[in-house]
């Protein structure tokens, strides 16, 4: 039998192509569109128990694109629109480097940006997450990757972002075209899912 861990769960989201558009080094309010099913998934997550987190590669930052306080200045601006609904974000997690397209101190190989598991280790550790009970989604074979890194326990790919390949698709636990359609395979019993 098992025993139920005691630890939370997250349902942990990419940013860029899953719940905004995806538009390249994406880092002013006024180019922020949310993706259409984000408010609701996160709200049937949310009453499904799942603590609500994201997960995001910056490399717009390390490329000398936009500092990390414009992003964080839009990330809380982000935030409050997901309060604005009355959901809360519990926290977001991203990775300012790039391998060989940063400059100065972003120039590094680290292990937060994805495929690397970092970020997710991170957050499990910061909030006591039980990452086997989590579920990622993401619209890239590299959230896949750091999933499968971090042992998440659901990967999902959706085909909101970037293209998918069926490989990409084989690669997940599970794939939607959508995020509505997401909800319904995820959270099929919550409340607009009929």
């Amino acid at each position: 039998m098992q025993i139920p861990s005691s630890r939370k769960k997250s349902l942990f989201l990419d940013r860029d192509g899953v719940i905004n558009v995806e538009k390249d080094y994406l880092h002013r309010i006024q180019d922020f569109e949310f993706i259409d099913g984000i408010f609701e998934l996160c709200q049937a997550a949310s009453e499904a128990g799942y603590a609500l987190i994201i997960v995001t590669n910056q490399s717009g930052i390390a490329r000398g694109y936009y500092t990390e306080r414009q992003f964080q200045h839009l990330m809380t601006w982000v935030l409050a629109e997901f309060a604005r609904r009355g959901l809360t974000i519990t926290d977001y997690f991203y990775c300012p480097h790039h391998p060989t397209k940063g400059t100065g101190h972003y120039r590094v190989d680290c292990d937060c940006r994805k495929p690397g598991p970092q970020m997710l280790l991170d957050a499990a550790q910061k909030y006591d997450l039980d990452l086997s009970q989590s579920i990622l989604v993401g619209d890239k074979r590299t959230d896949l990757q750091a999933g499968h890194a971090a042992g998440i326990g659901t990967k999902v790919l959706v085909g909101t972002g970037h293209a998918v390949s069926p490989e990409d698709q084989q690669a997940a636990d599970m794939y939607a075209e959508t995020l509505t359609a997401l909800k319904t395979l995820l959270f099929p019993e919550s409340p607009g899912s009929h």
